[in-house]
């Protein structure tokens, strides 16, 4: 891994896109986790207006029971046209499709605040219920540890791809964005289920799915 390819991921400057290459050995999503963490790379959202070009996938579940669109984000057309951002837009909204839960979120920062609050009193309430004798400092780290996990479970980046649990989702866009040299993003995605919010039997949409997401794979 460059400089230059962190530089033009992140937009950090040179000096500590140095300093984070070195902090984290080499390694591209960490290095790119590192700098945000530090408050040093652009956000999300100032990347996506600078990557205009890129695709709207769809995804439906052969049983026409799970619908995906997904928007994912190039700079340039030439890019949008390669096998690998396909692929990636494909596996991406195939993996929106078959996760359980599935994602409601790209990422951790449009989560509204009153619903992370509302989760975090729910949690507090429980731990203290359980934890009874505990100090407030240790069921506040309790607390804690779920709410990263709750966050984890419903924002895309964070999530485990479902075709390869060794990797996030995040990890996956930022090996492309390294591959092909230019800033990659998700936008943002709709996933529908047939009934969904009416009475019904319930039916096993996401196994079906993930089904079909191991024979892809093989």
């Amino acid at each position: 891994m460059s400089v230059k390819q962190l530089r033009d991921l992140t937009g950090a400057p040179i000096v500590w896109c140095k300093t984070a290459i070195d902090a984290c050995k080499g390694n591209l999503p960490a290095a790119v986790e590192w700098l945000r963490v530090k408050g040093l790379s652009k956000s999300r959202e100032t990347q996506a207006r600078i990557a205009t070009e890129g695709a709207i996938q769809s995804y439906i579940h052969l049983g026409g029971k799970i619908g995906v669109l997904l928007e994912v984000n190039c700079q340039t057309d030439f890019v949008a046209r390669t096998d690998d951002f396909k692929n990636f837009c494909k596996d991406i909204a195939m993996h929106i499709a078959g996760r359980d839960p599935y994602p409601l979120f790209v990422s951790d920062d449009e989560i509204p605040a009153a619903a992370v609050e509302k989760e975090r009193a729910f949690h507090m309430e429980k731990a203290r219920e359980n934890q009874k004798g505990k100090p407030e400092n240790i069921i506040a780290n309790i607390v804690e540890g779920q709410i990263k996990k709750w966050k984890k479970d419903i924002c895309l980046l964070d999530q485990e791809f479902v075709k390869d649990p060794s990797k996030d989702i995040r990890s996956l866009m930022l090996e492309l964005s390294a591959k092909t040299g230019e800033k990659v993003s998700i936008r943002r995605f709709t996933r529908y289920a047939l009934g969904e919010g009416m009475q019904k039997k319930s039916e096993d949409f996401a196994s079906e799915v993930a089904a079909q997401v191991e024979k892809a794979a093989r």
